[in-house]
């Protein structure tokens, strides 16, 4: 039978494929970003867009589609969790908690922050995503090597490149 024949907008057949596929592609999700409820997140979104284009998408293709939509969708939410810590502004939420801070020490403080901050966008988007999510999330490295789908190494490697970059900048952190 082609993939004509057996269409996946067909309701049992998209039943069906969904309870063969689903469970997999949760546990692949959940491998690679390393957060179970994104990954259940993400499979949900990734089969609705499945039976949204299921009429131009054949049964023979239907698995590569489900899989590269919860992938694509996957790393968007990581790229937009980056730039929430990129953005993140920590002098306010300190500012709040340091009443009785001498001025000169407030001064120093928003400088000192303005060039981490700068120095932070200097760095590669993939030394930037390291460097705060282990010493922001305070994720290992091997949690972080799971997330980016890189080698505890290359984590390693790419913090240690950050630190550098970073004491270059704006002197020891």
């Amino acid at each position: 039978m082609s993939d004509l024949e057996n269409s996946i907008c067909k309701q049992g057949l998209f039943d069906s494929f969904f309870t063969k596929n689903a469970k997999g592609l949760r546990d692949f999700l959940f491998y690679k970003f390393g957060d179970m409820t994104l990954a259940e997140d993400l499979v949900q979104e990734a089969f609705v867009k499945l039976w949204e284009n299921c009429a131009t998408t054949p049964l023979s293709k239907a698995k590569s589609f489900a899989y590269t939509v919860a992938v694509n969708l996957g790393n968007s939410a990581m790229r937009h969790e980056q730039v929430k810590f990129k953005y993140k502004d920590y002098i306010l939420q300190r500012e709040d908690d340091i009443t009785e801070e001498s001025p000169e020490f407030l001064v120093l403080e928003k400088e000192y922050m303005e060039r981490f901050n700068s120095s932070l966008a200097k760095l590669s988007d993939r030394q930037r995503e390291v460097f705060l999510l282990n010493r922001i999330e305070k994720k290992t490295y091997k949690e972080i090597a799971e997330v980016s789908g890189v080698s505890v190494k290359a984590v390693e490697k790419l913090m240690h490149k950050a630190l550098l970059k970073l004491r270059e900048s704006i002197g020891d952190i």
